[in-house]
C-alpha cells in the first residue's frame, strides 16, 4: 500500500516499519475478539470436571462474552470521538488483561463467569475502534485494501486459537489459557502506544458530555439505512458464527473428534476468510462497492445450498460448505463495513459501535440462545445458516430498490 494517510503516516517513507505494524496491531486488536471466544473450547471439558457443571453452563463462556461486549460497546466508540482512540483503546485492553488474569486464579464457574463478563465489557476498547482507524487512517480503494489486510489478518485467528487451546489442555491445564489470554492484552497495550497514531485530533472531537455521546448514538441507531446495512453485514457474517459460536459441540458430539482436532472444523473457514479478505482487497478500485457486495452475498446464498445438500455427508465434504460461505461471505463484509462508516464521518466511533453491537448481541443470541436449539445436527446448523444468507440477501436487494443511484457506486 502507498500513500500518505490524513495524519501523516507515509507507508511508502523511512517511517515504513511502522507503516507495516500498523495493519498487524489493528488486526491483533480486532483477533481479541476470536481469540476470547476459540481459545477456550478445547477446555470445556475440564472446565466442566473441575466446577462440576454440565455442557450448558460451559457454554454461557461465551454469551456472557459477547452480551456484554455488545453491550458495552456502545460506550467504546462514542466515547473516542470525545477523548481520542488511543486512551480508550489502552484503558479497555488493560481492564481485558487483568480480567483474563482474574480467570487465572477463578475458584468456581460463577467468578469465572462474572471475570469472562468483564472481559466482555472492556474488550471493545480496542476491537471496535481497531475498524474506526482504519477509515480514519485512509479513503476509498486504500482504505478496503487496508480493511482487507487487516481482516486477512484476523482470519487466521479462529483458525489458531483453538489449536492453541488444544494443545495447552493436552499438555498442562486450561488455566493457561486465560494467562495467554493476559499476556496477549499486555503486548497490544505496548503496541498501541508506540506505533498507532492518535486519529482523533482535538479539533475533531465531540463534547466529552452523556447527553452529547447519548445523541451522537441516537442519530446512528435510528437511521433505518445504517440498520439495514448492519443488519446485512451481521447476518451474513452470522451465517459463519452458527458453526463458530458451536464450535465444541460440533468438533465433539456431531463430528465425533477429539479435543486437538478443532482445526478440522477452524481450517477451512479460516482459509475462506482468508482467501476472500485476498479477493477483497484486489478487488478495491477494479470492482464497483454495490458490484461486489451483490457478488458476495450471490455468491454466499449458493454457497449456503450447497452446504445444506453436503450436511449429512462425511469429512472432509461436510467442510467444504461452510469455507465457501466464509470466502463468499470475506469477499464484501471489508466493503459493507466501510459502507457503514462513510455514513457518519464526523462521528465514526458511534457508528463503529452501533455497527459492532448488533452484530455482537445478534451473536451473543446465537450462542447462547440459538446454538442449544439447533446444533443437534450438522443439517440444522447448515439450514440456520442459509437463512442467514437469505435475510442479508434479502435485505441487501431492498437496500438497492431503495437507493437506485448506490448502483452507480
Amino acid at each position: 500500500m502507498t500513500g500518505v494517510s490524513r495524519y501523516g503516516h507515509d507507508m511508502s517513507s523511512s517511517s515504513v516499519k511502522l507503516g507495516r505494524l500498523i495493519p498487524l496491531t489493528l488486526a491483533g486488536l480486532i483477533m481479541i475478539g476470536p481469540f476470547t471466544v476459540d481459545t477456550p473450547f478445547p477446555a470445556f471439558s475440564a472446565i466442566q470436571a473441575d466446577f462440576h457443571v454440565g455442557a450448558s453452563a460451559t457454554q454461557q463462556l461465551v454469551s456472557f462474552y459477547l452480551f456484554t461486549f455488545g453491550v458495552m460497546s456502545v460506550f467504546h466508540g462514542p466515547l473516542s470521538d470525545a477523548i481520542g482512540r488511543k486512551p480508550v483503546m489502552i484503558g479497555g485492553v488493560a481492564v481485558y488483561a487483568l480480567a483474563s488474569l482474574g480467570c487465572v486464579f477463578a475458584p468456581n464457574m460463577t467468578v469465572l463467569l462474572t471475570l469472562r463478563a468483564v472481559q466482555g465489557i472492556s474488550a471493545g476498547g480496542g476491537v471496535v475502534l481497531a475498524r474506526t482507524l482504519v477509515r480514519d487512517l485512509y479513503d476509498g480503494p486504500d482504505a478496503q485494501r487496508l480493511m482487507s489486510r487487516v481482516m486477512m489478518i484476523f482470519s487466521l485467528a479462529p483458525a489458531i486459537a483453538p489449536i492453541i487451546g488444544g494443545v495447552i489442555v493436552a499438555n498442562a491445564n486450561w488455566r493457561w489459557i486465560f494467562a495467554g489470554l493476559a499476556l496477549l492484552g499486555l503486548v497490544l497495550i505496548a503496541l498501541i502506544i508506540f506505533v498507532l497514531p492518535e486519529t482523533q485530533p482535538v479539533e475533531r472531537r465531540t463534547p466529552l458530555k452523556v447527553s452529547a455521546l447519548v445523541a451522537n448514538l441516537w442519530d446512528v441507531a435510528r437511521n433505518p439505512t445504517f440498520l439495514s446495512i448492519a443488519f446485512i453485514a451481521a447476518l451474513s457474517f452470522g451465517a459463519l458464527f452458527a458453526y463458530i459460536g458451536a464450535a465444541a459441540i460440533v468438533v465433539v458430539d456431531l463430528l465425533h473428534l477429539g479435543e486437538t482436532d478443532f482445526w478440522m472444523l477452524f481450517v477451512p473457514l479460516i482459509g475462506g476468510m482468508l482467501i476472500g479478505s485476498y479477493v477483497s482487497g484486489r478487488a478495491a478500485g477494479r470492482i464497483a462497492t454495490t458490484r461486489l457486495v451483490t457478488m458476495s452475498l450471490t455468491g454466499a446464498v449458493v454457497a449456503a445450498g450447497l452446504n445444506l445438500a453436503l450436511s449429512e455427508t462425511i469429512l472432509p465434504l461436510q467442510m467444504l460448505g461452510p469455507a465457501l460461505i466464509a470466502f463468499a461471505v470475506q469477499t464484501g463484509y471489508p466493503t459493507v463495513q466501510l459502507l457503514l462508516l462513510d455514513m457518519f464521518p464526523e462521528t465514526r466511533g458511534a457508528a463503529t459501535s452501533v455497527m459492532t453491537v448488533i452484530s455482537l448481541v445478534l451473536n451473543a443470541v446465537v450462542a447462547g440462545l440459538l446454538t442449544p436449539l439447533v446444533a443437534h445436527s450438522m443439517l440444522s446448523l447448515a439450514v440456520t445458516s442459509l437463512l442467514a444468507v437469505l435475510l442479508a440477501y434479502g435485505l441487501w436487494r431492498r437496500y438497492l430498490a431503495q437507493h437506485p443511484k448506490a448502483l452507480e457506486s
